[in-house]
């Protein structure tokens, strides 16, 4: 087993796709029909919000965790916890089911990893499954779990769509105590035997009502039926609606409740519409919003993968620093667009709705919605990429006049 705590995953590696995948083109070219959004819900005012700073009630060095990870934590610069990770860390490590409802950006992965971890390390026999609703996330989380628990010796297991399923089964031979995954890959590992979760006593849902969205309430619920009798929960979502208690009423015993939200996550952007007339005239009035000053760094939504990697050539050709992101395109080609973008080699994002939750980027100025979203959840989900951390942001959406 490894001194280091690092996953045998299949991060490394890609699945083949046969050449010419034509039935799922065509699979994936047909879009559920979208909501009527009225374009005033695309309009309005950045409030002016007080920040007001919080005042913890523990340094990180409190917390009754074990020594190897207070000393990572110190290495990381950890020292005063955010919100939730104040509230929700003490209650973890008491073995406290937690249902935490904060904003995205407010540190909810070490709010759950921390307790997690220390759980994992002192006690021999636990074994934890963590899902999440996109393959970004599932990666920020498992990068964040590998720092927080260098030098543990813990082995972990990545399962993701568009990775080896190859290496996953390898993985997983290795019987690893901490399986970090999306519900549908994990389902698949499930159905084929090549996973075991009865003997998983941590459970994590992030960003639940994400997964709920997008359909994956039965394979949730599959996936936790299979897990041990007596485990330890932790669910955090943005919202607390009656999907998402049914699934905590099921599976949960006696959770504290923890909210940290301070107000909507569109509360601090700015949003307006952007009538055009025509595709030439579209994609001119995009190219002047991006030329535009204070328009930094920004990612554009568009509908299908085509219709993204079409826009992300037409930009680059007319000079921007763009790339694309979408589920057509292999884990691997997927991480390298993101780390890219993360370090401002490129500054445009062309992305499908895969990217709406789990892309952790702090300075993106500008969201546009090239094409309309399919909800008015899914718009939020959307603009949320920015006005972080107390910055400014601002949301643009195309409607045709």
């Amino acid at each position: 087993m490894s001194q280091n705590y690092m996953y045998r995953s299949a991060r490394r590696g890609q699945s083949r796709k046969p050449n010419g995948s034509r039935q799922q083109t065509r699979t994936r070219s047909r879009q559920p029909k979208k909501d009527y959004i009225h374009p005033s819900r695309f309009v309005q005012k950045a409030k002016a919000t007080k920040q007001i700073e919080y005042v913890s009630l523990f340094r990180f060095e409190d917390f009754a965790m074990h020594d190897l990870l207070q000393r990572n934590l110190r290495d990381m610069n950890f020292d005063l916890p955010s919100p939730i990770q104040d509230r929700a860390i003490p209650e973890g490590l008491s073995g406290r089911d937690i249902v935490g409802i904060a904003n995205t950006g407010t540190g909810k992965t070490a709010a759950f990893a921390i307790p997690l971890l220390h759980r994992l390390i002192t006690d021999p026999s636990s074994k934890a499954i963590i899902l999440a609703p996109t393959r970004e996330l599932a990666e920020q989380i498992e990068q964040q779990c590998r720092l927080i628990g260098k030098g543990s010796g813990l082995d972990g297991a990545l399962l993701i769509g568009g990775a080896s399923m190859g290496r996953q089964l390898s993985e997983l031979r290795f019987k690893p105590r901490i399986i970090i995954g999306t519900p549908g890959r994990v389902k698949d590992h499930l159905e084929r035997g090549s996973l075991t979760l009865s003997d998983a006593n941590l459970i994590v849902l992030d960003e639940v009502d994400r997964m709920l969205d997008m359909g994956f309430v039965h394979d949730i619920t599959e996936i936790l039926s299979h897990t041990a009798e007596k485990r330890q929960s932790f669910y955090f979502s943005a919202t607390l609606d009656a999907r998402v208690r049914g699934i905590i009423e099921t599976f949960s015993h006696d959770p504290v409740h923890i909210s940290v939200k301070s107000g909507e996550t569109s509360d601090n952007v700015e949003q307006d519409i952007v009538p055009y007339r025509g595709s030439n005239t579209k994609v001119d009035r995009l190219h002047d919003i991006l030329i535009a000053a204070g328009t930094t760094k920004a990612i554009i939504f568009d509908d299908t993968q085509r219709s993204v990697e079409k826009l992300s050539q037409e930009l680059e050709s007319r000079g921007f620093s763009a790339d694309s992101i979408h589920g057509g395109k292999s884990q691997s080609q997927r991480q390298r667009v993101l780390r890219r973008f993360k370090a401002s080699e490129i500054t445009v994002l062309v992305a499908t709705d895969v990217a709406a939750r789990g892309l952790d980027v702090s300075d993106i100025t500008h969201v546009i919605n090239y094409s309309l979203p399919q909800t008015y959840d899914d718009y939020v989900h959307r603009i949320g990429r920015t006005g972080r951390a107390g910055k400014p942001g601002f949301a643009l959406t195309f409607v045709e006049a």
